[in-house]
């Protein structure tokens, strides 16, 4: 067995069942195509790649061979395709050879993924140049009405050059998908590989949740004791973060509230501090239009008076809690309307006891389905937990990682939607 096999779906399985074509071009960021290529695979794809000429100055095909376990299309492979065919190699990949199918009508491939993206292949796909590899590749897959992604990698002057920005709105027309790529050091640079597969993984989705749009609360906030200490919880934010990178992945327009700074492309990040930057957060994006709200968020429940100045150590000093505000009441009573999930968290019950009080909460807050979990027995500030999700006189219980959770959960989510 080819060590690729052996990682095949470690990660997930969002691309579970598919083929793709990754396409190498002649940019330094050509180094890092082995780590994306094994990432593609950890999500279940099966992946070939095909390099440039230009690239292969950069990196050997034998790094990507080995990365995928599969034969890389170069030019050495085409020419001995025409070789043996006596056909254009347009037509060759196109399909007319049977164990070589990509990108023809019947061709195996879902999509070509081209990272990094020369400005020079974009420029040549653009005009119908079929000249190397990639922009062979390109070409077939836009006649056979395949998916394509590319990501611009190169010098900022290249990148702001108004010919290239022709180029590549030509493309975008054509349905072609641009990824943005890391802007450091006067340069675009390789895009985050997690973002890439990501996008790739909405591409080639079944596309539940297209059209719709989603608002996700995540993760723990502060209230301010002084203007150094807070009260916060152990709240990691792991499940809402995967809640809204699942709802992307299903082609939801995405939006989260949280404390961190940006998770991932294409999701809205909205940062909030406390319960109250949050709520005011929340209330303002609900405002603009939305059909789902997931509350995973650890809100406060409890607030005290600020001090002014920094609460000198040494001595006994009592607080006085206030509560604050339950946010999801104050939604539901303004949103009537929106589609609306939240979460329930109680500690060493037992599991009938558990969903009493998460079916309880959601009668009170007239949710559409409430997540409910024992935190006393663990997944709090973990990768793995396990949940009772409850809902239309139904409940399901989801043990493992919080993104097999998340999967679950959108996928009831979506499910739901399509009766309303």
């Amino acid at each position: 067995m080819h060590p690729a096999e052996s990682i095949k779906g470690s990660k997930g399985g969002s691309l579970k069942g598919k083929h793709i074509v990754l396409g190498v071009t002649g940019s330094i960021g050509a180094v890092k195509s082995v780590e994306l290529a094994r990432e593609l695979i950890r999500e279940g794809a099966e992946v070939t790649a095909a390099i440039s000429d230009a690239a292969k100055e950069v990196i050997h095909p034998n790094a990507l061979h080995f990365a995928t376990g599969r034969e890389v299309i170069d030019s050495a492979v085409l020419k001995k395709l025409e070789k043996e065919t006596g056909k254009p190699a347009v037509k060759v990949l196109g399909g007319d050879v049977e164990h070589i199918k990509f990108f023809g009508k019947e061709g195996k491939a879902d999509l070509l993924l081209i990272v990094p993206c020369t400005a020079n292949t974009i420029g040549k796909i653009a005009q119908g140049v079929a000249d190397s590899v990639v922009s062979v590749f390109a070409l077939t897959a836009l006649g056979a009405g395949k998916k394509i992604i590319v990501a611009p990698v190169m010098n900022n002057a290249l990148y702001d050059n108004p010919v290239f920005k022709e180029n590549a709105d030509k493309l975008r027309k054509m349905g072609v998908v641009f990824l943005e790529p890391v802007s450091a050091e006067g340069k675009r640079k390789f895009p985050e590989i997690g973002e890439t597969v990501l996008c790739t993984g909405r591409e080639l989705s079944e596309g539940k949740l297209r059209g719709k749009k989603v608002l996700v609360s995540s993760g723990a906030v502060e209230e301010a004791i002084d203007p150094v200490r807070v009260l916060t919880s152990r709240s990691s934010g792991i499940t809402g973060r995967e809640i809204a990178r699942q709802a992307y992945r299903e082609g939801a327009d995405v939006a989260i509230v949280h404390n961190k700074e940006n998770i991932a492309y294409g999701v809205k990040n909205l940062v909030a501090r406390s319960s109250e930057e949050m709520r005011e957060k929340i209330l303002q994006e609900l405002e603009g239009g939305c059909d789902v709200f997931v509350s995973a968020a650890a809100v406060s429940d409890f607030r005290v008076e600020k001090s002014a100045d920094k609460i000198s150590s040494g001595e006994n000093v009592v607080l006085e809690l206030k509560p604050t505000e339950k946010i999801i009441s104050e939604v539901r009573g303004k949103f009537p309307e929106l589609f609306v999930v939240g979460f329930k968290a109680e500690t060493n019950l037992e599991e009938e006891e558990l969903v009493e009080k998460g079916e309880h909460f959601m009668r009170e807050n007239n949710l559409e389905m409430v997540v409910a979990n024992d935190v006393g027995k663990g997944g709090i500030g973990e990768n793995d937990n396990e949940v009772f999700i409850l809902g239309n006189g139904s409940r399901r219980k989801v043990s493992g990682s919080k993104r097999r959770i998340a999967k679950e959960l959108v996928g009831r989510i979506a499910n739901a939607l399509e009766t309303v």
